[in-house]
């Protein structure tokens, strides 16, 4: 029964809780028993506080009892992405520098989802400083695949994707800067948004008007997903990118109707990315999904000359940024990958840094003028299929050379260029049983729409039914 229970939606939990057929407590135990009979393979949640976790699923619990209102995801347990700070509860960010590391108060991300009710019961596992898609540190060390424990779960809210993929819990917070939560989400066959920037607030943001990275909501549903941004999403004062939103347009998405709908189909991005055969062959047959539902699809790509190169220099700007009196006090604290992106951020010229902004600005109005002739664009999330975990970073893809750790993520950077939402949503799975995500994307503040169509596809398709076989792993 806990099996069967912890891989329901986070709906389905929360309406087992709202009936009074399954309290807080009893949720919070079925997913700390998945936990323990599989984080050892999988190591997505690395930090455990159970005391704090039982009493405030008790507390729920009295409170449900008593008639009092509650939170919409009241009594949904959840671990934190690592990088993102919880009050008392240790945030390493991966990083040895910050092993011991407790913050006085929560992100604002982590606020909203303990006043929607969340029961916080962890940390999942990140790359040092969330740098790179594949999640491995030398705190925690390597955090495996639900699907195949041999391969990577993707970076860096790998540790998020994975417990999600793994029933470890119903929702997940992730961030994305160049495929974050998109990569790991496509990897672990489960649902990731990256939301248009400003949607969900950075208060605490050192480049508050560099509208590179954004938090976004992780989970095994489309309608899972749209419930968490529902929660997080929304002005803050101290973010100035941040603006208004409703969040009942979110809260509970229906499949659109895509009938008559203008979809482009960029496979590899305009002859921009390499992508291996893997992926192309498991995401083709969705073409065919869009047109049986009525879709018009032809192959078209937005304007993206020039993208990576600004994403890797305002990337590079956000990282020396951050980081670089950190390195200058303790060199040998860093990853090499690290080194060399705060290194190329110090390297630059006030010059260098306007020309990318300058394109950045001219890449979103072309992205604008695309979505006018086209509702939707479909790509592939990841160039590659989960690859070794005991790579550091796949060095071809294929047949092409990639000289860092940021070139195999390049289809996924570069619609981070374009200011737009982009969402990965499970698109089927290789003659082999590796997931392939489908990155839907669509105008900029339209997450609404995204949210339709994607539940579209999801209920056409079915692909994020087919869960792992941890036991047969174990076994």
């Amino acid at each position: 029964m806990d099996t069967e229970l912890v891989f329901r939606s986070a709906r389905e939990q929360l309406a087992l809780l709202e009936r009074k057929e399954l309290s807080a407590r009893e949720l919070l135990d079925a997913h700390v028993a998945q936990i323990t009979r599989h984080n050892p393979t999988v190591n997505a949640v690395v930090t455990v506080d159970l005391d704090t976790a039982e009493r405030v699923a008790t507390a729920i619990d009295d409170e449900r009892c008593a008639g009092r209102p509650l939170g919409p995801l009241a009594g949904l347990p959840i671990s934190i992405k690592d990088t993102h700070a919880t009050a008392g509860l240790r945030t390493t960010c991966g990083s040895p520098l910050l092993a011991d590391n407790v913050p006085d108060a929560d992100d604002e991300i982590v606020r909203r989802m303990q006043v929607g009710g969340v029961v916080r019961l962890g940390k999942t596992n990140v790359p040092e400083f969330a740098a790179g898609s594949h999640t491995f540190n030398p705190v925690f060390g390597v955090t495996r695949n639900p699907y195949a424990p041999t391969r990577s779960a993707g970076g860096s809210s790998g540790g998020a994707a994975a417990a999600l993929a793994a029933g470890f819990q119903p929702i997940a917070d992730g961030s994305d800067m160049g495929g974050s939560l998109r990569n790991p989400a496509s990897f672990c066959n489960v649902v990731g948004l990256r939301p248009t920037p400003g949607l969900v607030p950075d208060p605490t943001g050192l480049l508050g008007y560099l509208p590179m990275g954004t938090a976004g909501p992780m989970a095994r549903t489309v309608g899972d997903v749209g419930l968490l941004l529902s929660v997080i999403a929304g002005r803050h004062r101290a973010d100035p990118l941040s603006y208004d939103s409703d969040a009942a347009a979110y809260a509970a998405p229906t499949p659109a109707s895509l009938a008559g709908m203008r979809v482009a189909w960029a496979p590899t991005l305009g002859d921009r990315v390499p992508v291996e055969a893997d992926v192309l062959d498991t995401l083709a047959p969705n073409v065919a999904v869009f047109e049986d539902l009525g879709a018009h699809v032809e192959p078209a790509c937005p304007d993206l000359d020039g993208a990576f190169e600004a994403f890797r220099t305002l990337r590079a700007v956000e990282f020396e940024a951050a980081f670089a009196q950190m390195y200058a006090a303790t060199p040998d604290g860093f990853k090499p990958d690290l080194v060399w992106n705060i290194s190329e951020g110090a390297r630059l010229s006030g010059p260098q840094v306007g020309r990318a902004l300058a394109e950045l600005t001219r890449l979103q109005r072309a992205a604008d003028r695309f979505f006018d002739d086209y509702d939707v664009l479909l790509a592939p999330v990841s160039q590659v299929t989960p690859f070794d975990a005991e790579l550091t970073w796949p060095s071809m893809v294929a047949g092409v050379e990639q000289h860092d750790y940021l070139g195999w993520m390049e289809s996924c950077c570069l619609i981070t260029a374009l200011g737009v939402p982009a969402m990965s949503v499970p698109g089927g799975f290789t003659t082999d049983g590796l997931p392939v995500g489908l990155q839907i994307i669509t105008r900029a503040r339209t997450e609404a729409t995204l949210l339709a169509v994607a539940a579209a596809f999801e209920e056409a398709t079915a692909f994020g039914l087919r869960t792992p076989d941890l036991e047969g792993i174990n076994r």
